[in-house]
């Protein structure tokens, strides 16, 4: 079974910190790739980076690299995003999502993660 949930967010002021988890199933957790993606209203969603589970290699959009970072902790199956110097522009849904097999994922396609959690919101004030 296939189930991602997410947590942590709320409203911090500009400046603050939110660290947001996303528990996953051990299905879902045996992907290759998990990912985490937002939106913000009336916008496209948007990725910021992924998580290689089977090394904890990392990767980033550049519009979060150096503020946001993402790590697992394997024997949970949950995968973090820790969000520093957060912006009014960070403001939106934040989701985490799988991709089971590494050659399929890519950030720039979100619809390469097949399996999404159903989101936890972001407000930066």
């Amino acid at each position: 079974q296939v189930q991602l949930v997410e947590s942590g967010g709320g409203s911090v002021q500009a400046g603050g910190s939110l660290r947001l988890s996303c528990a996953a199933s051990r299905y879902a957790y045996s992907s290759d790739c998990m990912g985490w993606f937002r939106q913000a209203p009336g916008k496209e969603r948007e990725a910021l980076g992924t998580i290689y589970t089977a090394s904890g290699t990392t990767v980033y959009a550049d519009s979060v690299k150096g503020r946001f970072t993402i790590s697992q902790v394997k024997a949970n199956t949950t995968v973090f995003l820790q969000m520093d110097t957060l912006k009014p522009e960070d403001t939106g849904t934040y989701y985490c999502a799988a991709c089971r097999n590494f050659g399929e994922c890519r950030l720039s396609r979100p619809s390469s993660y097949p399996y999404w959690g159903q989101g936890t919101q972001v407000t930066v004030s």
